[in-house]
């Protein structure tokens, strides 16, 4: 064994490393952090959570603004677009979805954002010409069946004004499908900037997207309502999953294979229901651990006969 392949070798088991990490916070994000934050208006939370870490990161990276001459219309189509879904509205969804279900079925709301490598592919489809196989189409029903199974059981759906975790659920698959169409349309962003930049100026363009949201709304005045404990957990997001998270997944994206990402992204469901678990003392129902393994089974197969 050659001292460079050593070196390769341990550089991949270090990416892969950084890719389970960031799923890991984001799961702690989901479970632990944000729905602590439910005292407030969601549109305040939202425009926070990209408000601060975008100033953060303007200590860092304020000469990436040059990097704005390199994009051409249809770059700056796509970065209007992961501003808007994967930025605004993809947060509002899933930030809206786990204030619904009140520390009850929070990680369920988390499972049903896997079925955005779904999403992806579906879109990737109509947007960029990419063809979907048979294969795909079983397995994304698959997926869709445990998906249903997962949420409302062997019963129909019941939308009531008391039954909130259908409706979070409904607005997690939401947040999904925008994150998703967001990762289709960073490709097109991404052939022209750098992922920091990319992410530097979707951070931005959403924080001035949501002020003006903010502000029509008239949800600004409720900034009197942020308590200390709040501002603490604004800052631990913005610093964690708003900002660490993001680069170590990128870091590792750039050796790792997406096949072997899919897997190690399995971090981000399983530090989800552990620590909805340990800290809010919820544990799925048996059908729902047998629906949950068919729907992440679905979905990985389903994207690796989309390679």
């Amino acid at each position: 064994m050659t001292n460079d392949y050593k070196k390769t070798s341990k550089h991949y088991i270090i990416s892969l490393v950084m890719i389970a990490i960031a799923a890991s916070l984001w799961g702690l994000d989901g479970v632990v952090l944000t729905p602590r934050l439910s005292n407030l208006h969601v549109i305040l939370v939202v425009f926070l959570l990209h408000a601060i870490p975008f100033i953060a990161m303007n200590v860092f990276l304020f000469k990436h603004y040059n990097e704005l001459y390199k994009l051409d219309r249809k770059a700056w189509y796509s970065l209007i677009w992961v501003s808007v879904f994967g930025g605004a509205i993809g947060t509002i969804a899933i930030v809206k979805a786990l204030f619904l279900v009140n520390f009850e079925q929070l990680s369920v709301v988390v499972l049903l954002q896997k079925f955005q490598p779904v999403f992806a592919i579906i879109l990737a489809a109509i947007f960029l010409k990419e063809k979907l196989s048979k294969e795909f189409i079983f397995w994304g029903i698959i997926a869709v069946f445990g998906g249903y199974i997962l949420t409302f059981g062997f019963d129909l759906p019941s939308f009531t004004s008391s039954n909130n975790t259908e409706k979070a659920a409904l607005l997690s698959l939401l947040a999904s499908f925008s994150f998703a169409s967001s990762t289709v349309f960073s490709k097109n962003l991404l052939n022209k900037i750098n992922f920091i930049s990319a992410t530097y100026f979707r951070y931005g363009l959403t924080a001035f997207l949501m002020f003006f949201v903010v502000i029509f709304t008239g949800t600004f005045t409720e900034i009197n309502k942020i308590t200390h404990e709040n501002w603490t957990i604004i800052g631990i997001i913005s610093v964690t999953t708003g900002t660490i998270a993001i680069l170590l997944y990128y870091y590792g994206l750039k050796t790792v294979k997406a096949s072997h990402s899919t897997l190690v992204e399995l971090f981000f469901p399983i530090s989800a229901i552990l620590l909805d678990y340990l800290v809010n003392g919820v544990l799925l129902s048996p059908i729902q651990w047998l629906s949950t393994a068919l729907m992440i089974f679905a979905i990985l197969k389903a994207s690796s006969v989309s390679k």
